[in-house]
């Protein structure tokens, strides 16, 4: 079994986009100029909008990072927002999450121009995504997506157990997972914090079916396995699978 290495494909997808940039610049075209909105100081968030200020510059983009006070007002971050959709310049921004109390996210996810938004988050581009039509995908699935395509996995009518129903991660994984392609084609279940049996939907499921397992599983590692981690039916299950 071949260990996913995220880093080694992220190095390989930004000189991908460096190289095509290139191609653009020296075609005319405009350099593509990404802007990134923080409100307060979130460590997260900083955390998040500095790698992607950070990637911007490896590849050859424009980027402009947009930072406001916790105490803006919903009126003011609106303003901001429609101020994005109207440059010309700006080819796509984000409007990073999660933002104060007093402003609705909702609100502001809803007043971003579909073509510009490139967190994907957008109804117009969740029901694009929904209907497979072309349209900018949540980061996180896509790029899972991406490593199951570099690496070649085959998925085509696997079960896909995916943990989470968020509208940034689980939601879409799940509508990818399950969409007609080589790398997807899945039977998808979603589990969530009401799923009762989580533990046979993923633990059990996930891995019976990997070859050698059973000697990775040693009847001694079930005997000192915590209760808090395995309940007495599936170490019942596991058993009477290692012993096949």
């Amino acid at each position: 079994m071949e260990l996913i290495d995220g880093k080694k494909i992220a190095t390989q997808v930004k000189q991908e986009l460096a190289d095509e940039v290139k191609r653009m610049k020296a075609a005319g075209a405009k350099t593509p100029h990404l802007v990134a909105v923080l409100v307060g100081n979130d460590p997260a968030s900083e955390t998040y909008v500095a790698s992607k200020v950070k990637a911007c510059q490896e590849v050859g983009f424009k980027s402009t990072e947009m930072r406001y006070s916790a105490d803006i007002t919903e009126e003011q971050l609106l303003a901001v927002v429609d101020k994005l959709n109207q440059d010309a310049d700006v080819d796509g921004y984000i409007v990073q999450l999660p933002l104060p109390r007093h402003i609705s996210e909702h609100k502001v996810l809803m007043a971003i121009d579909p073509d510009k938004d490139v967190d994907g988050f957008h109804p117009c581009n969740v029901g694009k995504m929904v209907t497979g039509l072309p349209a900018y995908l949540p980061a996180t699935p896509a790029g899972i997506v991406e490593l199951l395509k570099r690496y070649e996995i085959p998925t085509q009518g696997k079960h896909c157990v995916v943990i989470g129903r968020s509208n940034i991660v689980g939601t879409p994984m799940a509508v990818l997972m399950s969409r007609k392609d080589k790398y997807a084609d899945c039977t998808v279940t979603i589990c969530h914090s009401r799923t009762q049996n989580i533990k046979e939907m993923t633990f059990w499921k996930c891995f019976r079916n990997i070859p050698g397992f059973q000697k990775t599983l040693s009847r001694e590692r079930l005997k000192n396995s915590e209760s808090k981690h395995y309940d007495r039916s599936l170490k019942q299950q596991w058993t009477a699978y290692a012993k096949n």
